[in-house]
């Protein structure tokens, strides 16, 4: 049986059922060239969606698993128009909760995942003991579309913005 690429495919699954398409994805877009870490590979791929891949790529869902598909032999379905990535909202100036905030916390993801360990579980704990105004910023050479988005159903508040650097993601507990 195939595994069905589709927006809401782990990356880690797909990599494992075809291999081949490691090189396609960073042929996509240069970020995706993470992957070959094995550390990513075992952490964030085995979380991550195409969707939230996506993002990080700074490309469109749709145009992503439509390429994927091809590459991989698999018929092009109709993509719901869900499947198309959504810019931030409020990117350029960020959120009214962000104005004036005081950044308590800071987490390097990048140095995290070098050492194996996935970032979301310490920035849930540093959210935790924030203050009344007070966020913890989290600084990434990548979009971390899939922790934004765990943070966020888990209840708390999170904003990315690009840099010259690569990104900085604020988390704040409402």
């Amino acid at each position: 049986m195939t595994l069905p690429i589709t927006p809401e495919t782990k990356v880690g699954a797909l990599l494992e059922a075809y291999p081949a398409l490691e090189k396609v994805l960073v042929g996509i877009a240069p970020a995706f060239a993470k992957l070959r870490n094995p550390i990513l590979r075992r952490t964030v791929a085995k979380v991550a969606t195409l969707d939230q891949a996506a993002k990080i790529g700074g490309v469109g869902a749709r145009e992503l698993v439509r390429t994927l598909r091809e590459a991989a032999g698999q018929a092009d379905a109709d993509l719901p128009e869900s499947a198309a990535a959504s810019p931030d909202a409020g990117a350029a100036s960020g959120p009214e909760w962000l104005a004036g905030a005081t950044v308590r916390l800071e987490i390097d993801a990048d140095a995290m995942l070098e050492t194996g360990e996935h970032p979301l579980g310490k920035v849930r704990q540093c959210a935790a003991a924030l203050g009344p105004r007070e966020v913890v910023r989290l600084t990434s050479s990548f979009r971390p579309a899939p922790l934004v988005d765990a943070v966020s159903r888990g209840g708390l508040r999170a904003h990315c913005r690009q840099t010259d650097g690569g990104y900085v993601t604020y988390v704040w507990r409402a």
